[in-house]
């Protein structure tokens, strides 16, 4: 009778167990499906710290919080005009914005009941971005996700780890008050600005050397938002598998499965993925960082990123009077261009399951493969096929090409034309 009564309580342990796992909603599932084809949105890192133009560290440089937080009283973005950066996103072909509401100086970017330590109530500018920003994102058909740091360099209560220890504030960690604090900002951006579709979250690494692990409730904060909001995609920057209770898996500064930048050394899961990667050197704007990517290099980040089957999420960092930098709309100028011709190979797309090739990657899309070459001295493309195809175009033109197919040999050979100079020439194989 014993032993019955223990396997009744094992059985209902493990049923217990079992239900408390996290079962996305069918909102979150289609949230997933809509996220995982968009393949390409501007990520962007503004804050006070655009001021300094030293990037988004510059706190934990050594400055004391008092005299970094002085910035917010001289903070008046004049030029700032989120129609305009929401136009200039959108005519780049990205489908999504991710904004950062607050970094790890603490500052926010929004207008919140938590404190005046806020872009509206700290600051002349007196104006909520955020707000701004949704709105002309709903305008203009575009999603907007935000990113939220849960490390802070400036509240007492935030337990300090290995970085900004030198902001010279009176230490009092209590993560019980500050975990509040969090709940209460997350659910001010997810109530009171629209329809926020995703949440980026970034610090977890900051206790990632603690020599007891310090637990950062991620599964009870991600249970609360999606209570809160089911459909609501959750991501973080955390460089480890993914935590339970998170919609996708990120990847800072490398593709998935390429670890150049030694942050993204994770396993690839089976959720929705997105890489990171600046357009020049850093996040936040430096006014000495010009090292920007050319326009042929940040397509080609696009399509090797789909080609993996991930987004690609590219920083800028605008500048302290509210203004994206000229070579920022340049490169978006240029990715637009190739993308309303060739966007049809990027969206919706997944991974192929084919052997490397040295002149390009692939894409799909239901019967249809692209094959983006790189590679302008190329002029012929061999690949294993098992059926004649039903066409082969070059995608932006719309022109036919000649092409052999060897029933013998299950092989495939398209000419390609000569002379061209693209930065991705993308052919389309109909199967």
């Amino acid at each position: 009778m014993k032993r019955v009564f223990l396997s009744f309580f094992v059985c209902l342990a493990a049923l217990v167990s079992v239900s408390a796992q996290y079962i996305p909603s069918e909102d979150n599932l289609a949230a997933r499906r809509a996220f995982e084809g968009f393949r390409f949105g501007i990520f962007i890192h503004w804050g006070i710290y655009s001021e300094f133009a030293q990037g988004e560290w510059y706190l934990n440089s050594g400055l004391t919080h008092e005299e970094y937080s002085k910035a917010a009283s001289c903070f008046y973005p004049i030029r700032f005009d989120a129609s305009e950066w929401v136009k200039a996103i959108k005519g780049s072909g990205a489908r999504y914005i991710t904004f950062t509401s607050r970094h790890h100086d603490g500052f926010s970017m929004f207008r919140t009941r938590t404190g005046t330590y806020n872009i509206f109530d700290g600051t002349p500018f007196h104006r909520d971005v955020i707000k701004e920003l949704s709105e002309a994102c709903e305008k203009e058909g575009i999603r907007l996700h935000l990113y939220y740091s849960i490390l802070d360099w400036m509240r007492p209560d935030y337990p300090v780890g290995r970085t900004g220890q030198k902001t010279g504030r009176t230490l009092r960690p209590n993560y019980d008050t500050y975990f509040e604090f969090m709940k209460t900002q997350v659910t001010e951006l997810l109530t009171d600005y629209g329809d926020i579709g995703g949440l980026w979250f970034d610090g977890y690494w900051d206790h990632d050397s603690d020599s007891i692990p310090f637990d950062w409730r991620m599964p009870e904060f991600y249970r609360y938002i999606h209570q809160l909001k089911p459909s609501c995609l959750i991501g973080n920057n955390h460089h480890i598998t993914p935590i339970e209770g998170e919609d996708f898996q990120m990847f800072e500064r490398d593709l998935p499965g390429e670890n150049t930048a030694g942050l993204s050394g994770q396993e690839i899961s089976h959720l929705p993925l997105e890489m990171c990667q600046t357009m020049n050197g850093m996040w936040g704007y430096k006014v000495a960082d010009q090292n920007y990517k050319s326009t042929r290099e940040l397509i080609q980040l696009i399509v090797r990123a789909a080609a993996k089957g991930s987004n690609l999420l590219l920083n800028i960092g605008p500048q302290p009077n509210g203004e994206l930098p000229a070579t920022a709309l340049d490169r978006l100028k240029g990715i637009g261009r190739w993308m309303e011709a060739n966007g049809e190979s990027i969206y919706g797309t997944q991974a192929v399951q084919l052997p490397a090739v040295e002149w390009g990657v692939m894409t799909q899309k239901d019967n249809r493969l692209f094959l983006h070459v790189f590679d302008n001295g190329v002029q012929r493309l061999t690949l294993p096929w098992t059926a004649k195809p039903k066409a082969v175009r070059a995608l932006a033109s719309g022109e036919r090409l000649t092409f052999t197919f060897n029933k013998k040999t299950a092989t495939l050979t398209v000419q390609l034309p000569a002379n061209r100079a693209a930065d991705d020439f993308v052919v389309e194989i109909q199967r």
